[in-house]
């Protein structure tokens, strides 16, 4: 196994906790896989920029010294920041909200923009900045070189992976369809961009010179001992982190990773406007005929925010977005320390 992966990022063991956006990221959790010698990371993509620059504060504070960790945030699509929800986009969940009991929003607040977010982490400089959804700005990646900062980009292609390492990312990460959560498919449609994991990771790794973090459906020591015969510098790992016990997840979620429903996930585009694997759940189900008709992220994601918030407060995993990759099966609720360890 080549050490160069770990001497880029400083980490002992090539292991990445993979970031979860929209707010399921931990700060505990991703200080105790930086402890225990791997990277952790952090999804900032729904933090304004100054709870990010705070975010790296509290990071830097609360990670031993000498240890990295990671901040990521998702790079846009065109036109996906100025639109803009319709009359009837309100209007097609209004049932779901009344049957909550939560009021129909009146307004519409769009998140954070990404020159704003990114200026913002780029000035607080934390060791490692990762990308998805796209190629981050000529600009960001020479600013992150001039101030020693590690980037890595996310793929789902093989072209993808070369575009990514033609832009100048140190390292690119190879997400198969496996993967759980968001899927980060940016130069050709879904559809043209579902390839798995054990297909992927040693056609990227001919394909480039930078060193490959292998993600997607890996779980356990023999998932990343078959991404590293492949190729592969190091793995990413999201739902197994997810399931340990410094993870944000609410209760339902960690419920449903814990139990037989893990076998089954599918990609959905009813909680955020853009495809993600999740595990199935009776919402998902009910809603299955507007898969392709619900308006696309980042205003579904908005709009879906508090019927997501609800379900999670009433430990209701119907409305909850059960975000898991195809290896969630194989997740265990123990601390994210032993998990780590038991890759190894």
């Amino acid at each position: 196994m080549s050490d160069r992966l770990t001497s880029l990022l400083g980490i002992e063991h090539p292991i990445v906790q993979g970031p979860f956006g929209g707010g399921m990221s931990a700060v505990p959790l991703t200080v105790a896989v930086s402890a225990a010698g791997g990277l952790g990371s952090f999804g900032a993509n729904h933090l304004a920029p100054d709870r990010v620059t705070a975010l790296v504060g509290e990071l830097r504070a609360a990670v031993p010294a000498g240890r990295p960790f990671n901040v990521n945030l998702w790079v846009p699509h065109l036109g996906e920041q100025e639109l803009r929800p319709s009359a009837a986009d309100f209007e097609r969940l209004r049932p779901l909200y009344e049957r909550l009991g939560l009021p129909v929003p009146e307004g519409y607040a769009p998140p954070p923009l990404f020159d704003d977010q990114i200026d913002a982490l780029l000035a607080a400089g934390p060791p490692v900045i990762s990308f998805v959804m796209g190629v981050p700005p000529a600009r960001v990646i020479d600013e992150a070189r001039r101030r020693g900062i590690v980037t890595l980009g996310t793929a789902t292609t093989v072209d993808e992976a070369v575009a990514l390492e033609q832009a100048g990312v140190d390292v690119v990460i190879a997400s198969g369809s496996d993967a759980g959560g968001h899927r980060g498919a940016f130069l050709r449609p879904l559809a043209e961009s579902l390839v798995g994991t054990f297909s992927l990771v040693p056609q990227v790794a001919d394909a480039v010179r930078i060193p490959v973090l292998a993600a997607g459906g890996i779980a356990d020591r023999r998932g990343v001992t078959a991404a590293l015969a492949l190729g592969a510098d190091g793995v990413q790992i999201g739902t197994g982190f997810l399931a340990t016990a410094e993870s944000s997840a609410s209760p339902a979620h960690r419920a449903a990773l814990a139990s037989p429903d893990a076998r089954t996930t599918v990609l959905t585009r009813i909680f955020s406007g853009r495809h993600a694997r999740a595990i199935l759940n009776p919402l998902i189900r009910e809603l299955a005929a507007e898969e392709d008709s619900v308006p696309a992220y980042p205003v579904q994601n908005t709009l879906m925010r508090p019927l997501r918030a609800a379900g999670a407060a009433r430990n209701d995993a119907t409305y909850v977005n059960l975000w898991a990759g195809q290896a969630a099966a194989l997740s265990r609720p123990v601390p994210a320390a032993d998990y780590l360890k038991s890759l190894l």
